[in-house]
Order: C-alpha cells, then sequence, then structure tokens
C-alpha cells in the first residue's frame, strides 16, 4: 500500500509535519465513516476500511525512519534490512549504550533482592547517577538524530530534480544509498533511545 498517495503526497524524503497534519485532518474528516451510517453494510464497512487505512497512512509519513523505510520499499521493492553490523559513525553511540544498559541490569536486579529498607535508601545514590548517565547519553542520541534529520531537505531536493529529470536517468539519480544509510541510523538511534527508556523507567520506581 502507497500511504503517500493514500495522503495525495508525492513520494519525497521531506515532509512538512504541520502540512501533512492539515491534509491527514482534512481527509479523515471527508472519509470518517460516520458520514456513511445511513448507507448499506457493505457500504459501511468498505468506508471503515478506507479510514483504517488512511490513518494508517498518516501514522507513516509522520515519523521521519518509517516514512524513509515506507518510500524506499516502494522505490527498490523491500524495505532495507538492517546490517549485520552496526556503522562506524555509531559505534561509540552502540558501545555506550550497550555498557550502560548492562550496568543498569545489573544495578536493577541486585535492587530486587534488597529487602532492607536501609540498604534500598543507600542504593538511591547510585541508581541518580545511573540516571543521569543515562539522559545524557539519550541527549548525545537525540542530537544525533536532529543531525540526520537535517540532512533530509538537501536529499529531499535531490530526490525531486531526479523526478524531474524523467524515467530515463530517474533511477540512477535517486538518492537512495544516502536514503538508505539515514533510514538504517534512524532505526538503530530509534532501538537505543527504546532500550535507555525502558532502563529510566525502572530506574524512576
Amino acid at each position: 500500500m502507497d500511504h503517500f498517495a493514500l495522503l495525495n503526497e508525492p513520494r519525497r524524503p521531506w515532509l512538512e509535519a504541520d502540512l501533512l497534519k492539515q491534509k491527514f485532518l482534512a481527509l479523515s474528516s471527508e472519509m470518517h465513516p460516520d458520514r456513511s451510517h445511513e448507507a448499506g453494510a457493505a457500504a459501511r464497512e468498505a468506508a471503515t476500511r478506507r479510514f483504517a487505512e488512511l490513518n494508517a497512512a498518516w501514522q507513516c509519513p509522520r515519523e521521519p525512519k518509517d516514512r524513509l523505510g515506507h518510500l524506499l520499499e516502494l522505490e527498490l521493492g523491500a524495505r532495507p534490512a538492517d546490517a549485520q553490523d552496526t556503522p562506524a559513525p555509531a559505534m561509540n553511540l552502540f558501545f555506550e549504550t550497550g555498557r550502560l544498559c548492562r550496568e543498569a541490569d545489573a544495578f536493577l536486579a541486585a535492587k530486587e533482592k534488597t529487602s532492607s529498607p536501609l540498604l534500598r535508601a543507600q542504593m538511591f545514590g547510585r541508581g541518580m547517577e545511573l540516571a543521569g548517565q543515562l539522559n545524557e547519553l539519550q541527549q548525545v542520541i537525540r542530537r544525533r538524530r536532529e543531525e540526520l534529520l537535517a540532512e533530509l531537505p538537501g536529499l529531499n531536493a535531490a530526490w525531486e530534480a531526479a523526478a524531474a529529470a524523467g524515467s530515463a536517468g530517474r533511477a540512477a539519480a535517486l538518492p537512495l544509498e544516502a536514503l538508505e544509510r539515514v533510514c538504517r541510523m534512524l532505526n538503530y538511534l530509534g532501538r537505543w533511545t527504546g532500550q535507555i527508556q525502558e532502563r529510566l523507567a525502572r530506574l524512576s520506581f
């Protein structure tokens, strides 16, 4: 399913979030199943299905990593597979995320085994220290994500130039390799953010 087409949007790496939301709200108002309440059962079922498809289409392009993955899937016929190896520029983040998550897991396991209120109170400082380190790492990951998103307008311009070149040179001119790199990195960063948030939530109790 082409989510761009359902939203009447051209396929491209960059979308203006506010304009996309306005278009979605206008389309959802037009396609809402309540407009078909006097129609037959088949028509109401079709309207409900179309509305669900529109909601799914809205959820995909609004998130950059999902939008890029979907765009690449439409162009290449398959969603890009995760690389087996972490990209070199992300190795430090990979190792640091793994290290801090392991430390947090070990601390939480020890805390769960501690029944003494006094000992648990003494562990509070270490828990706060780990939470601070995880928050700092999350800020680093967030800045790296913003750097990747800042690349998208330039890649979008290259994409639109390739599209304007016509079918003959379009495939060769599309910045697919660069988009695949950004998409993979966003997926990695999203995964690491999720791991950090999970530990922060457990440390807060």
